[in-house]
């Protein structure tokens, strides 16, 4: 299948440097207009310059391809609405988002200061909610978008000293659900990318020669698929060193106990069953785990009458 993203306009947060510079040119080099937006801060946020998203766009520019730069913190909505408005302006559209922008405070639980909880919660889940919100309203005048969220292993499966960033990334997932759902009418399409790559942000947590398997370029492929006009919707790919894998939040069949005083320990005693894994489903919105439980106990109440 041949990705092509000629005639489309695409913002990519974050862009400055690694994951994100690499999303920038691939879109470029792929045809589309980009907006590079980074702050220019450090890892953990602090700082800010439009340097490094100026020197990006010089590349995509000499390359042949057109991209202008933006500054903005995805902290702040006025200046991401600015920002959309500056890509509508100049080129009469945006059809991509892929929200990247992100900050670490890694530390234990126990010793994270609620400041450094907060923070990264505001750049990851309200940054994107920021961009998402900015671009949401041109996206259905047009009845077209692509919305990349940025979620995490760390998220899904979660990470020693990194319960603000997971608890972020899996915000993400959530976010990705209802708007999936809420964007279909308007063919507003909206995933997830939880990479693997060697970033500012992985210095000093994975060994030498497991970073450099880690090629930031390695996980773009997925992005272009999930930004792309055939892309799927509701997905969480996962990539990292040329693999690919796709992430489900399943539902067990379960089990129905009823109602009363001897559920707890009759939970207790059949949590195996609930828990067991054979039959399990991805429900395509949140009604689905209601409708489970109300149709096991419905069969219940027929097979003893």
């Amino acid at each position: 299948m041949s990705i092509d993203f000629k005639g489309r306009v695409a913002i990519v947060t974050g862009a400055g440097g690694g994951l994100g510079k690499q999303h920038a040119l691939a879109l470029a080099r792929s045809g589309a207009k980009v907006l590079v937006n980074d702050l220019g801060g450090a890892v953990d946020g602090s700082g800010g310059s439009v340097s490094a998203a100026q020197a990006v766009v010089d590349e995509i520019r000499a390359a042949g391809g057109e991209a202008m730069a933006n500054g903005a913190s995805v902290t702040d909505f006025a200046a991401v609405q600015a920002m959309v408005q500056q890509a509508v302006d100049a080129w009469g559209r945006v059809d991509i988002l892929v929200n990247n922008a992100g900050i670490l405070r890694d530390k234990s639980f126990a010793k994270m200061d609620i400041a450094d909880f907060r923070l990264v919660m505001d750049v990851h889940v309200m940054g994107a909610v920021h961009c998402t919100k900015a671009v949401w309203p041109v996206m259905v005048a047009q009845k077209y978008g692509r919305i990349v969220m940025t979620t995490s292993s760390s998220g899904l499966y979660g990470n020693f000293g990194q319960a603000n960033y997971g608890a972020a990334k899996m915000a993400l997932v959530g976010l990705m659900q209802t708007l999936s759902i809420e964007g279909a009418k308007n063919d507003i399409r909206v995933n997830c990318l939880a990479p693997t790559a060697a970033t500012r942000m992985t210095e000093g947590l994975m060994p030498e020669d497991v970073l450099r398997a880690l090629d930031p370029a390695a996980v773009v492929p997925a992005m272009l698929v999930m930004a792309s006009q055939d892309a799927p919707t509701r997905t969480v790919l996962c990539a990292g060193a040329g693999t690919f894998e796709a992430a489900h939040i399943t539902l067990t069949q379960g089990v129905h106990i009823g109602t009363g005083a001897h559920v707890p320990g009759e939970l207790a005693a059949r949590l195996a069953e609930v828990t067991d894994r054979a039959g399990e489903m991805v429900p395509q919105s949140g009604s689905a785990q209601g409708a489970n439980e109300v149709s096991k106990a419905q069969a219940r109440v027929q097979a003893a009458a």
